[in-house]
């Protein structure tokens, strides 16, 4: 467990950065990735860009509160992984486009490629108070459902995949993806469609390195990063 807790500290400090460089984030957000079924890590508590290779992040179990010093946020990370089992990280950012969408009461439709990913639309949290309460987390997971992102409302988003490179490039597509809304409704287009969930199906392929390659991207350089 000692070897497997500090590669996932590694991990996870890597993707706090990665998120950082990646323009995803400022003084706020956190990122995560489970440790087995009944456990997670979570990025210390500072503002993402900022963690060093000496900063330890916190295993939060499942079950049970959320350990000191742990953000009141982290329990959306808790209640995704509680009802995804596939999902293995999870990054919760606040980006720029993300958040002028949101005050609008919007999110992205499936307009280009990155978008696909969330067909038919990334959902909505509605409440725009900080999710620090049991129930606002559960409700959270519970709108999210089986898709891979959710606009927590003026709070920034969840982005939730199958490994740290996934939640990083949903993460970066979700943002690309209301980058895109604004462009559209700031040219007078917001009412022509978006692509069709079979277009979105046929797009959102992971093959051909994906994940990978925005992980190798925004990593490179990094102090942790291994040749």
């Amino acid at each position: 467990m000692t070897n497997d807790l500090a590669a996932a500290q590694r991990e996870v400090r890597l993707l706090a950065r990665a998120c950082d460089r990646a323009g995803l984030t400022t003084a706020y957000g956190h990122c995560s990735v489970r440790l087995d079924a009944a456990s997670f890590l979570v990025c210390a508590s500072k503002p993402m860009g900022l963690i060093t290779p000496a900063d330890e992040g916190s295993v939060v179990p499942l079950d049970g509160p959320l350990p000191e010093g742990v953000l009141g946020e982290v329990r959306m990370h808790r209640e995704v992984y509680r009802q995804r089992p596939e999902v293995n990280a999870i990054v919760r950012f606040i980006s720029p486009n993300v958040l002028a969408l949101a005050a609008l009461g919007r999110t992205p439709k499936p307009r280009h490629g990155f978008g696909a990913y969330f067909s038919p639309q990334v959902p909505f949290w509605p409440d725009p108070n900080l999710v620090r309460n049991d129930a606002a987390a559960e409700g959270v997971a519970r709108t999210l459902g089986a898709l891979p992102g959710i606009v927590v409302s003026v709070n920034g988003a969840v982005a939730a995949g199958v490994d740290a490179a996934q939640a990083l490039t949903l993460a970066i597509f979700l943002e690309d993806a209301a980058r895109v809304e604004l462009a559209a409704l700031q040219a007078g287009c917001g009412d022509q469609p978006a692509l069709t969930e079979e277009q979105c199906a046929g797009r959102a392929t992971w093959a051909g390195r994906v994940a990978e390659r925005q992980w190798d991207y925004w990593t490179a350089g990094d102090p942790e990063q291994v040749e």
